[in-house]
């Protein structure tokens, strides 16, 4: 659209704000779900300090580049194919993963490195995904990283978990434990009793309740585990929202929990537990609204608006969410983008990388960190502890606040952008009177001027000729 350098007007209904708003929040949470733990209170304004932070998928599969988990599910959907046509013989060749897993090129600390340069703040990483292989050393089944069975067991660094977290809480990282609560490896899960239609226990918990018992033992002891032998968690991220209890099934997700038996695992006894291990620690029990989801976690996409919850978008920066040898990788113009966009809007964003078999990331993750981390090293300050402020967006320019009122702008460039306007109209918010604007990254004083309901800043000419950054500009604006 701007193919040479112009004054621009960027119209948007609204007023200048002289003093310091923020953005009237849409989908209430009931009181009734509203944590009141003082120290979970205190770890959630720590997570939505945070701001940015990584999650990665990985387990045996990433050997065949395959998906996680799902092939093994027998519904008919597109993330469930499988490369063979018996399904009972592609189920035990995916199952002997784990004698041949062995990433011998594993160093968490090159990982953390990377996510710390790009300024992320915390890691969530897969302890235990639906297969039910298990990155961490249990008692509780011999279908885990550390078994005999399994190539990578004598390796110093075998329990991979307890890995991941030390190499990144020794960079000041907070640390979050995904994890599975269905489990298709349990026989207590799918019982090789019956056979497997979809992705739902496969027989009824309320006619079977000793087994369906053993099963929720099985899961509160696994998740005692890692509360308990891998330092400090502060996340436990529960994924599998069909297991539930059956009052808790709404409209929302009816289209995926189709299941007609009642799978309460007890998740108040497993969150007394956790936290009794693990003070303040945040539970995120996904898609099952209550107590138990101290956030909420929108998959692969951003809201259209702020929301009155803390939450997190959890997104690939791939196209998928487990290793796949001819992925494509989001270009680091979108990841920014994307970040912006969703602080703007009160969020986090929970960037996914999923490793290879022999424990390494593809070149291009790296490429897009190291670009992140660029931007980050001018900007962060316009991204950390900060919250949204309405209107969270004009056009092209995004807004962020602190809670001593200073408000950032932040001018989202165009692909077709090849040098900086000379000047960017703003109706949203203007400094106070004798106030002044700063261009991040820039030392050249900015100049502004009332304008047309709003303000009108002249660019410094410096950074016309050279922005101090690539994919997006920041005005901080003293309120």
């Amino acid at each position: 659209m701007f193919k040479s350098p112009k004054v621009i007007f960027l119209f948007l209904l609204g007023v200048c704000f002289l003093c310091f708003s923020r953005f009237t929040l849409s989908q209430k949470l009931p009181e009734s779900d509203r944590e009141t733990d003082p120290l979970v209170l205190e770890k959630l304004e720590w997570f939505q300090d945070a701001k940015f932070g990584l999650m990665m998928h990985w387990g045996p599969y990433s050997q065949w580049g395959v998906v996680e988990s799902w092939s093994l599910c027998s519904e008919d959907e597109p993330w469930c194919k499988r490369r063979l046509d018996d399904y009972s013989e592609y189920k035990r060749q995916y199952e002997a993963l784990k004698n041949t897993f062995n990433p011998i090129n594993f160093n968490p600390d090159k990982w953390a490195r990377a996510a710390e340069y790009a300024g992320m703040k915390y890691v969530v990483f897969t302890t235990k995904h639906h297969d039910g292989f298990c990155m961490f050393d249990t008692q509780q089944t011999d279908y885990k990283i550390t078994d005999t069975g399994c190539l990578f067991y004598e390796h110093p660094k075998a329990n991979v978990t307890r890995e991941v977290f030390n190499a990144f809480r020794k960079r000041g990282f907070g640390t979050g434990a995904y994890f599975s609560k269905p489990d298709w490896h349990s026989e207590y899960y799918w019982w090789p009793y019956f056979a497997t239609p979809d992705r739902n226990v496969n027989y009824d918990p309320a006619k079977y309740p000793e087994r369906w018992q053993e099963f929720c033992d099985f899961t509160f002891n696994q998740i005692e585990e890692l509360m308990t032998g891998f330092g400090q968690v502060d996340i436990l991220w529960l994924d599998g929202g069909w297991v539930r209890p059956r009052a808790t099934i709404k409209e929302s997700v009816k289209a995926w929990c189709k299941s007609p038996y009642d799978q309460d695992i007890n998740i108040p006894r497993i969150a007394a537990m956790a936290r009794k291990h693990q003070p303040g620690l945040i539970i995120v029990d996904r898609t099952v609204t209550g107590k138990f989801e101290n956030y909420r976690t929108p998959e692969q996409h951003v809201p259209h608006e702020p929301l009155d919850y803390p939450w997190e978008t959890c997104m690939t920066m791939a196209s998928s969410w487990s290793y796949n040898p001819d992925d494509h990788y989001k270009p680091a113009r979108q990841l920014i983008h994307l970040l912006v966009d969703i602080v703007a809007k009160g969020g986090n964003f929970l960037l996914n990388i999923g490793p290879d078999a022999n424990g390494e990331w593809a070149p291009d993750a790296y490429d897009r960190l190291k670009k992140i981390g660029n931007w980050m090293k001018v900007n962060g300050e316009a991204i950390y502890g900060t919250r949204p402020i309405a209107p969270y967006k004009e056009t092209k320019v995004c807004f962020t606040s602190k809670k001593d009122g200073t408000v950032y702008a932040i001018y989202l460039v165009g692909s077709d952008e090849e040098m900086h306007p000379k000047k960017i109209m703003l109706y949203s918010h203007c400094p106070v009177k004798n106030g002044n604007i700063t261009m991040l990254g820039v030392k050249e004083a900015v100049k502004w001027e009332p304008a047309a309901k709003g303000v009108l800043i002249h660019v410094p000419e410096s950074a016309q000729k050279k922005p101090p950054c690539d994919h997006a500009w920041v005005f901080k604006i003293s309120r």
